[in-house]
């Protein structure tokens, strides 16, 4: 056989392959038996060997994987990864309804779908071949697992047919079946490993783990059901999914299409009922407008889509013994007390322990030592204590009594009129508001420096290298190396991440340093009011509230951080360090007014000046606001090349606007 010949056939069985995979994996309708399936696999996988230069990462024969991946890359996502609203009641579903029609009217469907409880995934296609897998991680960016999505079996490699769009994103859920969740952990326990807490553990750590081979074993199955891309030829959410089933991807029966909220409720009621019978977990419905357009036109908030929401079906709840209260001190130096409870099997894993937020809500359950407490676990994930068994209360029990001091460093706690918490006000001093400071710079949204971990932090704090977010900058390798469990390549990766951090832009060095109230957006509309660190620290209290979303509360907080000496030093050496304590003159218009103000733009297409993402800036420097689709609201279109057609037609429907950016330009 020559290469043309071999070329041919590895094509002609590659392509009859992925046909019964889909037909076995995905539509349980298999028409070949496993044995004539295997015969076929072998002469693909022989005639890889003898030509390998036609071997295909997207080839059948890899699916059994094999690759050892010694760390997950971090990627951007294209499209950000949002989560949803959440829901437990018809009441607020009401409401949902009620401000979608106030912005789009009555003329709408609903999709309704099964929420399924696994790991949320993004998949990318192009030219029909999956590109990459990568994890929500925090929304923006996520894990490159693409070497472990492969070897699942239920998520094509190559799709059928040839009338998808050049490039796309399916987003979906891995999860693991139940059967196939008690088969693994009976393994694990015969050979005296710890079993996993439930299906959704075990589905996130299978997929991060390093050995391919192994995730191939797991038999993890996946749901997909939202499709993003710049040429999708579809009007509707539902019509995508019907599509997606026809280019192989798995997409669940269990989706309704509903003309109200009657229908919505009968969904949500039925599998209420029917979601034990299912041979995966489920933990809610999720509920979607169905038009792409409508779902433009409704948006999104600053976390969640507007045109989206999840039901959530109540919680389990339990019964058991409060053994003890104990005390957590965060970053901020806020205090949580926490319930430590005699182990009980809540919702699939052991729950030991159950946040009581804050003394109101002890205060509120009058909780004593020795009750016995009902457990649930908010959103089914995090447990907490709904009440007491008064009937079990034993005599002569005394009340919790609050601590009034840092369990930590011993300072006395404050607590401010308007705040439910309590605060240790050592900020500077307390163990754990120091290293979780810390951590809080480290992290990606921040200052995003590889290898510095808790653990390293931990480990660096205790050995006195590193006693504020300074010191980080002075760290040296062989620092690093005369520590135990650093290696020499791992002290190379976290001093190149250091070094890495120092080009971070400066709203997240603001957001990273850890000012109280000071979050992302907040950093950011500070850093584009005042432009950098120095105006910030000499700015007054009526000046910073002159700040876009700049409120008294933050403004305080501010003037309290920059009061502070010790924090000063600490500015002042990060600069020293070479830190971006300025906007970037590259990054930023100069000019700041309020032009725009009581504005609404909406851009679209490609431009010669700017980017989206500078327009966009400029836009919100001049007091304006953007949108992501035409509404009536919207005032002008800033149409550049290869403008959306249907933001052009909605917005000549409805008489918005169309401007060019040299039109915008001369406007500011």
């Amino acid at each position: 056989m020559n290469h043309e010949e071999a070329k041919l056939r590895i094509a002609a069985f590659t392509a009859e392959i992925n046909d019964h995979n889909i037909k076995y994996y995905v539509q349980s309708m298999p028409t070949i038996s496993d044995y004539d399936f295997d015969m076929l696999l072998q002469e693909l996988n022989k005639l890889e060997k003898e030509f390998p230069d036609l071997a295909d990462n997207n080839s059948p024969t890899q699916r059994v994987g094999g690759q050892v991946v010694k760390e997950f890359k971090t990627v951007q996502h294209k499209y950000p990864m949002l989560s949803l609203g959440n829901t437990y009641s018809e009441e607020e579903l009401t409401e949902f309804d009620t401000r979608v029609k106030k912005i789009i009217g009555n003329d709408f469907e609903y999709v309704c779908e099964l929420k399924f409880d696994g790991v949320a995934i993004g998949l990318r296609y192009v030219d029909g071949k999956l590109t990459q897998a990568v994890t929500r991680g925090d929304g923006g960016k996520g894990d490159d697992v693409t070497v472990n999505v492969r070897t699942i079996k239920s998520i094509p490699l190559q799709l059928k047919g040839n009338d998808y769009p050049r490039e796309f994103e399916i987003r979906g859920e891995i999860y693991l079946p139940r059967k196939t969740f008690e088969k693994t952990n009976a393994e694990r326990i015969e050979l005296g490993e710890q079993p996993f807490a439930n299906p959704r553990n075990s589905a996130s750590g299978t997929l991060k783990m390093q050995d391919s081979s192994v995730v191939a074993k797991r038999g993890l199955d996946s749901f997909l059901y939202f499709l993003y891309g710049e040429e999708l030829p579809f009007k509707s959410h539902y019509e995508s999914l019907k599509k997606a089933k026809e280019w192989g991807f798995k997409i669940s029966p269990h989706i309704q299409k509903c003309k109200d909220l009657n229908g919505v409720f009968e969904f949500i009621k039925e599998w209420n009922k029917s979601r034990l019978t299912l041979p995966y977990d489920i933990d809610g419905v999720v509920l979607k407008v169905n038009s792409y357009q409508q779902q433009i036109e409704l948006g999104f908030t600053a976390k969640t889509p507007r045109w989206a929401i999840a039901f959530k079906f109540k919680a389990e709840s339990v019964s058991t013994k409060l053994l003890s209260v104990s005390y957590q001190v965060g970053r901020t130096g806020a205090i949580t007390p926490v319930a430590n409870l005699q182990p009980v099997l809540l919702a699939g894993t052991t729950v030991k322990r159950a946040s009581l937020y804050n003394a109101d809500q002890v205060a509120k359950l009058d909780l004593r030592e020795g009750d016995t407490v009902f457990v649930e676990k908010g959103g089914e994930i995090i447990p907490k204590i709904t009440g007491v068994d008064l009937s079990k209360r034993e005599e002569g029990t005394h009340h919790f009594e609050y601590i009034d001091c840092c369990p930590e460093c011993g300072t006395p706690l404050i607590r401010k009129e308007s705040e439910a918490i309590h605060y240790c006000p050592n900020e500077l001093g307390c163990p754990p508001q120091i290293k979780g400071r810390m951590e809080h710079f480290v992290s990606r949204k921040a200052l995003d420096i590889d290898g510095l971990g808790f653990e390293t932090i931990e480990l660096l704090y205790e050995t006195g290298l590193i006693k504020n977010i300074a010191d980080i900058y002075d760290l040296k390798k062989e620092d690093l190396l005369s520590l135990e469990r650093v290696g020499e390549r791992s002290a190379d990766n976290l001093i190149a991440g250091v070094e890495k951090s120092k080009k971070i832009p400066f709203e997240r060095v603001l957001y990273g340093i850890g000012i109280r109230y000071v979050g992302e957006t907040v950093a950011k509309k500070l850093a584009i009011h005042f432009n950098n660190i120095y105006t910030i620290e000499k700015a007054t209290f009526d000046e910073l509230l002159m700040a876009e979303e700049i409120g008294e509360k933050i403004a305080a907080s501010i003037i309290d951080y920059f009061k502070d000496t010790r924090n000063l030093t600490i500015i002042s050496r990060l600069k020293a360090s070479g830190l971006q304590m300025e906007i970037h003159p590259d990054s930023i218009m100069k000019f700041v007014s309020d032009l725009l103000k009581g504005l609404t733009f909406v851009i679209s297409g490609t431009f010669t000046k700017f980017s989206r993402d500078e327009l966009k800036l400029i836009i919100e420097q001049n007091g304006g606001k953007n949108q992501s689709g035409v509404t009536s609201k919207t005032k002008y279109l800033i149409a550049g090349a290869e403008v959306g057609t249907s933001k052009l037609e909605k917005a000549e429907s409805l008489k918005v606007a169309i401007i060019t950016e040299e039109d915008f330009i001369k406007m500011i």
